[in-house]
């Protein structure tokens, strides 16, 4: 799903800014799956898979769209269209680093959520060694 990014910064901010939401999206994601496991009865496999998965489709499936048509398309053979379609992406000169950015966003907000959500994470932090 592409979302409007025109608000967006251009290289490493844009990035930084695309893992963000990816990161919101991902803990959001995780704390929602989490919520409805008395209804799902998974465990902590499937709601981190899913998780992360579900954030990635709703935040980084536009740019790895547009990552994988640039790359891999026989259909830009003209100049004109090639510049046609890299007018209506934003940053096509970053376009790798937010996808990445976005895929590590979405791991790094599902495992906080993981992490808080888990209960373990107080006993971990007062053990005294």
């Amino acid at each position: 799903m592409e979302y409007n990014q025109s608000w967006m910064a251009i290289g490493l901010m844009g990035g930084l800014e695309a893992g963000a939401i990816s990161l919101a999206a991902g803990f959001l994601l995780y704390l929602i799956l989490h919520l409805a496991n008395r209804y799902l009865a998974w465990s902590e496999g499937p709601r981190i898979g899913w998780s992360y998965f579900i954030a990635i489709v709703l935040t980084a499936s536009g740019d790895l769209w547009n990552l994988f048509y640039f790359n891999y398309s026989s259909g830009l053979q003209s100049l004109q269209l090639l510049r046609a379609k890299l007018a209506a992406v934003h940053d096509p000169d970053h376009i790798g680093m937010r996808v990445l950015f976005e895929f590590l966003g979405a791991a790094i907000g599902v495992y906080v959520a993981w992490a808080l959500l888990s209960g373990d994470w107080k006993r971990r932090l007062t053990r005294r060694g």
